[in-house]
């Protein structure tokens, strides 16, 4: 497999997982552009996240059907012309629509993924899928930084049109180059969506999604509101300063290997429990020292750190079981995933209104307390099963 090949396919994963998180440093701008409300503008994440579980759970198992190049350069394609959709939006509800599309295609990364380990050679195959799983963690990272730049010097609509534009260069980029495929399995789109039913009953697949789910919820909440907080006193802050807090998420990006070593060595489930308690923790550095410039840093770190421990033990759990369901519990994971995305996004609007910066904090701490419930639980259903 040729190294421009798997940087290309790296490139992209990072670009198409970025569409998701441009939005969130723009959202201040966007209620002031459009004259919407924190919550109605706080619909535009939470729309994305479910449009993303949607593609996930609909979209995503068919690259185990079709050619795999047709349907990454057709969803790029989808995904450019839905970002195209947003940047000409002339009111909240036809960019809550847009985002909603925006979501649903940007799926690429998790056909792009398997792909690469399908191309890579046996001996090669962890450093190919890692160099891509690199690029989507740096797109995901750096994305609330561009925008939040792009936004404070261009406006929120010019990096729609960038990300529309760059979507189409990587479409007409992969079309040339990207090897064709054949379809992994032969059953009908029907029988795909069956199996994936049966799969919903695996008592290891029901904990992960709903400890993943919350995790991430709880970190949507914190981010879906973070650049109102910043705009008001002590720190009366723009898009580009809350973009900037992006970056102190390269911490997480070390906690991944760590998380890996830690559930090779000890346990997988040791380590969710452990990357809970370093989110809930990350709250209450939020709830107690948030008006301090140190403590939104300290708790940003934990946050991040948190969550990555959480996703990458929760997915050595799922990949525990039978190797021949990976690609469709995997899939099934990521849609719960950002399901729960969804629900903290459309739940921090509220604590906001409710009980600003306090109400924010609470939300999260209520949904990682769902989390912790969930581990006990179902282990005891697991138990009378």
């Amino acid at each position: 497999m040729k190294r421009n090949i798997v940087w290309l396919m790296a490139i992209t994963s990072g670009a198409a997982a970025a569409n998701m998180y441009y939005n969130q440093p723009l959202l201040a701008a966007i209620a002031q552009s459009l004259d919407a409300s924190v919550q109605d503008t706080g619909l535009i994440p939470t729309l994305s996240q479910i449009g993303y579980a949607l593609g996930n759970l609909l979209i995503v198992p068919l690259g185990d059907l079709l050619e795999r190049r047709r349907l990454i350069v057709t969803m790029l394609t989808a995904t450019a012309l839905a970002l195209g959709m947003a940047a000409l939006s002339p009111n909240i509800t036809w960019l809550i629509v847009a985002s909603l599309l925006i979501g649903t295609t940007t799926i690429v990364p998790q056909i792009t993924v398997p792909f690469a380990a399908l191309l890579a050679p046996p001996q090669a195959r962890g450093k190919v899928v890692g160099t891509v799983m690199s690029g989507l963690l740096i797109g995901i990272l750096l994305a609330r930084t561009v925008s939040g730049f792009v936004g404070a010097e261009f406006g929120w609509r010019a990096m729609y049109w960038i990300a529309s534009g760059f979507m189409l260069v990587l479409a007409i980029a992969l079309f040339c180059l990207l090897p064709k495929s054949q379809p992994a399995v032969i059953m009908s789109y029907q029988q795909l969506m069956h199996s994936m039913l049966k799969l919903l009953r695996e008592p290891v697949l029901q904990k992960a999604s709903l400890t993943g789910a919350m995790a991430f919820g709880s970190f949507s909440v914190f981010w879906s509101t973070l650049v109102f907080f910043l705009e008001q006193p002590p720190y009366n802050y723009g898009s580009d300063i809350a973009g900037l807090f992006g970056l102190i998420g390269v911490v997480g990006a070390a906690a991944a290997p760590m998380a890996g070593r830690l559930a090779d060595k000890r346990s997988p489930r040791l380590a969710v429990v452990i990357g809970l308690i370093a989110t809930a923790f990350s709250f209450l550095v939020f709830w107690l020292f948030g008006y301090q410039l140190w403590g939104l840093i300290v708790g940003v770190i934990l946050l991040d750190l948190g969550v990555q421990v959480t996703t990458v033990s929760n997915q050595a759990l799922i990949y525990s079981l039978p190797e021949e369901a990976h690609s469709r519990l995997n899939a099934l994971f990521i849609t719960f995933y950002f399901v729960g995305g969804a629900l903290g996004s459309f739940l921090s609007t509220y604590g906001w209104n409710i009980w600003q910066w306090n109400g924010v904090c609470a939300t999260g701490l209520l949904m990682l307390i769902v989390a912790f419930a969930g581990l006990f639980i179902i282990r005891e259903q697991r138990q009378k099963t």
